[in-house]
């Protein structure tokens, strides 16, 4: 009989988890299994741990105790009945049948086994981002009828009927970057999807048309946010898609997808149910994405600002250097700034009470929001922002310099996180994680969006990576489900419009982390920034005093650079600066910063530009699939003169 813990108030209410071999842990930290909210939990406030096939709760040093009953405990044998308090939070413990026969399970986050059509495609997605939703929405138009999904996210949360985002208060900061999807992408989606994410005022346009566009329309600028919204009610609507507000445990859940026919992997670049199952498909290569024998890693701060610029200006400043990229929706998006080595160091946050440096903002990463007092709070780990603490620190105010060159008031950053990525070369994306038997299908598993190719925003191809994965997956489900057991020889398709996607697209994003110089020497692009932004120590006086005629040179260079980008960009975008414009801009930067822009160098567009990775070509009609003739036996003619038909 499953044991498990439900939450009776607070941001918990209405959710359970079941309890198993793995400890299950409470507290305000953001990789606690259970995240209490409360500023009265403590970052590890307590656990439950199971001995001798009992669940034991256990305080961990709490600040404020942990009550059982009411009563104060350290350690404590738990049985049904049990409500346990930690903070502001209450929870029940209590056993799957006695909560079945007080509460209609469908609301709670307990898996649910639901009838489906004896021949209907079972599948199990974890992850419910833009990829993960995207993906169960067009296996749903494409079988109708035929298809049953689940699909589970833990920073979802139960309210009323149906599914929705946690906020922060209940300790999910959301992701308002703003992406770039290409026409490519949005074009395979269905109508019902993009109606739903392209209405009006929600996108932009603000890049214009490139080698990816298709039939003429221009990429479009859309919040994150706003995508997992608008596709979150969209599956909420569909009655073979359940949604359970749960992060998957290929440990504890495992059993639950012995009946699938899929299992597609969605979560992220940090994937637990890719690493759970490496051994099926293989070890990933870092060595395609090193220099001398270094596996390179970009750090990127995330400034969440809002820019006065006109949006061909802002284009034509990201373009020409490589210290900065502004990915904006009218103006309000993320300036992102890549840090050298040692700037890297200097993203910590610091606890005010204990004195004590985090590195939550580098390695969750959280998002620092702006408070009324002008310093950058963590809400989940209540650390401060150590570098705007410091007012006269040199990243400080380099970031101050990124604000000027995008027009941005400082009043206008709200808010700061930081991002991590780096590349590695997969083996294969699609694997049988079991065979068929008497009683199970067989199950493949499949990688998807970051899970398969985690990929350098840079060039802002990471989302279309992803939703190409998924429209691919969906495609060649959709036609090679017969209701029999599935086999490897019905994903070649698919295996090689990923490989092509990882070949295409991380060729593209490694031209955003390094660049060649003229002797053919190759070097991390952070590197380049490193020294020079060294030349200007040891007190990065240039960024304090007006610019003068020191950094004319660096000025000419970076005018002259812009003036052949806006000549190729202009047939494509109107209303760029001229010079007199462009002049008087940056004639505001300071000399060492001037000096970081011109040596950081342009997007490479030549390189990532191109022929596109088109999954369409493997999916057409006449696709060049070539089977045995079908004749009558006894014309079948001699096995050595046999041709093969290609049928029309």
């Amino acid at each position: 009989m499953l044991s498990v813990i439900v939450g009776r108030t607070g941001p918990f209410a209405g959710q359970s988890v079941v309890l198993g071999d793995a400890p299950l842990t409470f507290g305000r930290k953001s990789d606690n299994d259970v995240i209490i909210v409360s500023v009265s939990a403590s970052r590890l406030h307590a656990e439950i741990l199971t001995e001798d096939g009992a669940f034991v709760l256990y305080d961990r040093g709490s600040k404020n105790g942990t009550y059982v009953n009411e009563h104060l405990v350290t350690r404590h044998p738990l049985t049904p009945g049990d409500v346990i308090r930690i903070g502001d939070e209450t929870f029940l413990f209590e056993t799957q049948e006695a909560v079945e026969t007080v509460m209609d399970l469908s609301q709670f986050a307990l898996p649910q086994a639901e009838p489906v059509a004896p021949d209907a495609l079972r599948v199990t997605v974890t992850g419910g981002g833009p990829v993960g939703l995207a993906f169960a929405l067009l296996m749903e138009r494409a079988m109708p009828g035929r298809v049953s999904l689940t699909v589970y996210d833990g920073r979802w949360i139960r309210d009323g009927a149906s599914v929705v985002w946690k906020d922060e208060s209940h300790g999910n900061v959301r992701r308002q970057q703003v992406v770039t999807v290409q026409s490519r992408q949005y074009l395979a989606l269905t109508d019902e999807m993009t109606t739903a994410l392209f209405g009006d005022g929600q996108f932009s346009e603000m890049w214009p048309l490139g080698p990816d566009s298709v039939d003429g329309r221009p990429p479009r600028n859309v919040r994150i946010a706003h995508i997992e919204d608008r596709l979150l009610e969209l599956a909420n609507s569909k009655s073979a898609i359940r949604l359970v507000p749960k992060r998957f445990d290929p440990t504890e859940d495992g059993h639950l997808i012995a009946h699938d026919h899929v299992l597609a992997i969605c979560e992220g670049g940090r994937s637990r149910t890719r690493e759970h199952f490496a051994d099926r498909f293989g070890a990933a290569d870092a060595t395609i994405y090193s220099l001398e024998g270094e596996h390179l890693q970009d750090v990127i701060l995330g400034l969440r600002v809002k820019s006065r610029l006109s949006d061909p200006m802002s284009v034509l400043l990201t373009v020409a250097q490589n210290r900065f990229l502004l990915n904006s929706l009218r103006g309000e998006g993320f300036l992102n700034m890549r840090l050298t080595r040692e700037e890297a160091r200097n993203v910590i946050g610091i606890d005010p009470v204990r004195q004590v440096f985090e590195e939550c903002i580098a390695a969750r990463p959280c998002v620092m929001s702006r408070q009324d007092d002008n310093e950058f709070v963590c809400p989940t780990h209540g650390t401060l922002f150590l570098p705007a603490l410091l007012r006269s620190s040199p990243l400080w105010k380099r970031i101050q310099e990124g604000l000027r060159l995008f027009g941005v008031a400082e009043d206008d950053l709200s808010a700061i996180t930081s991002f991590r990525l780096d590349m590695v070369q997969r083996p294969r994306f699609t694997a049988q994680l079991t065979r068929p038997t008497g009683d199970r299908p067989g199950t493949y598993g499949f990688l998807l969006g970051d899970a398969a190719n985690a990929i350098h925003f840079w060039p802002g191809r990471g989302l279309n990576s992803g939703l190409a994965s998924a429209v691919s997956l969906a495609r060649t489900l959709s036609r090679v489900w017969l209701g029999k057991p599935l086999r490897d020889a019905d994903f070649i398709r698919h295996e090689a419009a990923m490989s092509m996607l990882q070949y295409r697209h991380k060729s593209r994003a490694w031209n955003a982390m390094v660049r060649t110089d003229d002797r053919g020497v190759t070097q991390a692009i952070k590197d380049i920034i490193g020294r020079s932004v060294e030349s200007t120590a040891p007190s990065d006086a240039g960024l304090t005093g007006v610019p003068g005629s020191e950094g004319g040179d660096d000025l000419e260079i970076l005018l002259d650079r812009m003036r052949a980008i806006r000549e190729r960009l202009a047939a494509r975008m109107p209303g760029l600066p001229d010079d007199a414009e462009l002049r008087a801009h940056l004639s505001e930067l300071a000399p060492a910063t001037l000096r970081t822009l011109q040596e950081s160098g342009a997007w490479d567009t030549l390189i990532v530009g191109g022929e596109e990775a088109d999954i369409d070509i493997f999916y057409q009609q006449d696709a060049p699939v070539f089977v045995p003739a079908t004749r009558p036996p006894d014309q079948v003619p001699d096995p050595r003169t046999s041709v093969l038909a290609n049928p029309a």
